[in-house]
């Protein structure tokens, strides 16, 4: 099979979105199928083995990680692209990208999949600052479903998400996966060096873009608390996000600087892994992701996660069984669940580690049937 995995973000600028893009594309190709990993081109892009790529010429977008792919005015890219007999196409977002494939779906009439990964109406709200425009983008992005032949999301919360904007077509929910690791050495070796050996103050842990709509304020407010109430800790972050020097700065002014430690993007895996086994406790309070990759991957090291009651992200979490749930994203809320989970982390973290990560391999092999029975239906149609 020749399959167009079609991204808005290509390492090593990724988002969550382009994570999994990565693992689709390295796991189908080691699957034995024929993938490409489709986005715009950036000077930092990285080569990744594993897959073919094709990246089309892009520009930056103001104060954003991401780029403006324009495959359209890139002849080179154009040539390259149709010379692929794609046999399906598989859209990560409903931007540009995914105009690129519905492109080529059409052109080709092969079948278009598209996951729905992102609480867009969220964003579009916090650029615009206006209800009636967040809806009219929203609206957009629904037609764009309408229009494909399989529509994914990472779980039934996220569905919900999708049929509340106004679709009300077929979804199937398709999870996203995290392969087992082992702890690698010389990276744990490399984090003890950078933060000093591991001790009996407890470690929290956020990894993810650093913007204000992950609730970074509830992780600090909570921190703030633990400081007054005498809990020792420490915080350490990984990431990086139009917000990161406001985040750091709120520390400062909340007066819990010294215990934390802000230390950007990690882009190697290893020192990520590492970074999860180390810590006690990822805090990850926010009700605007849906699947959050970092969850799966802390459960892989053993460390269970904090969510927060009725967010996409805590589908699948049973409160002191496999991570904690806090009853509200509020500081308050976040300081005593942090308090209520420290004493059970590593039971708690056992369980996590049994119970939420499910290999990419296996979920490839639900993606692959389903992509076998789109493309049969499109021959039989035809």
């Amino acid at each position: 099979m020749i399959i167009g995995q079609f991204c808005d973000t290509y390492p090593p600028s990724l988002d969550g979105v382009g994570r999994v893009a990565l693992s689709y594309c390295q796991t189908l190709t080691a699957m034995g199928h024929d993938t490409y990993y489709i986005a715009p081109e950036s000077p930092e892009a990285d080569e990744v083995s594993g897959f073919k790529t094709l990246l089309s010429a892009s520009v930056k977008m103001p104060h954003e990680m991401y780029r403006i792919g324009l495959p359209a005015l890139d002849p080179a890219y154009k040539k390259k692209v149709n010379q692929v007999p794609f046999d399906i196409v598989h859209a990560h977002s409903p931007f540009l990208a995914a105009e690129e494939a519905q492109r080529i779906a059409k052109r080709r009439d092969i079948p278009l999949v598209s996951s729905f990964h992102s609480k867009y109406y969220d964003d579009a709200l916090a650029k615009t600052h206006s209800v009636q425009l967040a809806r009219f983008f929203v609206h957009s992005i629904v037609r764009f479903y309408e229009k494909c032949d399989g529509v994914w999301t990472v779980n039934n919360a996220t569905a919900e998400v999708l049929r509340s904007y106004g679709f009300t077509g077929e979804i199937l929910v398709m999870e996203n996966g995290t392969n087992r690791e082992e702890l690698n050495p010389a990276a744990d070796k490399h984090l003890s060096d950078l933060l000093g050996p591991k001790d009996k103050v407890p470690t929290l842990l956020f990894v993810g873009q650093h913007n204000y709509k992950k609730n970074l304020h509830g992780i600090l407010g909570a921190c703030a608390i633990l400081k007054a109430q005498g809990q020792p800790f420490r915080l350490l972050t990984a990431g990086n996000g139009p917000d990161f020097q406001d985040i750091v700065e709120e520390a400062r002014t909340l007066g819990i600087a010294e215990e934390c430690r802000f230390l950007g993007f990690i882009g190697e895996r290893p020192l990520l892994m590492a970074l999860y086994h180390r810590a006690d406790l990822l805090v990850f309070p926010s009700i605007y992701d849906n699947a959050p990759m970092v969850l799966r991957e802390a459960a892989v090291m053993g460390t269970p996660g904090l969510v927060v009651r009725g967010s996409c992200s805590a589908e699948g979490v049973e409160d002191g069984v496999n991570g904690f749930i806090s009853p509200d994203e509020q500081a308050g809320s976040i300081a005593r669940t942090i308090i209520r989970a420290l004493p059970d982390t590593v039971p708690v973290g056992e369980n996590a580690s049994r119970t939420i990560p499910i290999s990419w391999e296996i979920i490839m092999r639900r993606v692959v049937a389903e992509y076998e029975r789109l493309i049969t239906g499109r021959r039989v149609l035809n």
